[in-house]
């Protein structure tokens, strides 16, 4: 199987700028109702992921800092707990497996790292199980 059938297209994802405060990712993060989110860069590249607990431990270890005056601190500068690998979009469904059991999603880039999408744990959750039943 291919994975590109599991893919949710760049188009379809909210991402990041490393030039992006974390004010904004905050408030985008909230208004998604999501926990991470792809970063990248200028060149449209994947460089990581933001997590709510990147975010956390930024508020926690910054003196002074408030959600008031978070929107001087850019994103690049927010050290990344988690390094959640990339996909290329050749890859074999096993090693997407492998990286999906730890990450809620596996961003996807094509052969020069330039981030084209991602693929949700819990797509290929649901297709496994709607294998599963319709084999009963």
């Amino acid at each position: 199987m291919n994975i590109a059938f599991f893919l949710t297209p760049k188009s379809d994802v909210i991402c990041e700028n490393l030039n992006s405060t974390m004010r904004q990712a905050m408030e985008r993060m909230e208004y998604h109702s999501y926990t991470a989110v792809p970063l990248i860069d200028d060149s449209g590249r994947y460089v990581g992921t933001l997590t709510e607990g990147d975010l956390l431990w930024m508020l926690k270890n910054t003196p002074d800092l408030t959600f008031k005056n978070c929107s001087k601190i850019k994103i690049g500068d927010i050290p990344r707990r988690m390094l959640n690998k990339p996909v290329t979009i050749n890859s074999d469904i096993e090693s997407l497996i492998n990286l999906a059991v730890n990450q809620n999603f596996v961003p996807v880039v094509d052969d020069e790292g330039v981030f084209i999408g991602i693929i949700k744990r819990s797509d290929i959750i649901n297709y496994c199980y709607k294998k599963f039943i319709s084999k009963e």
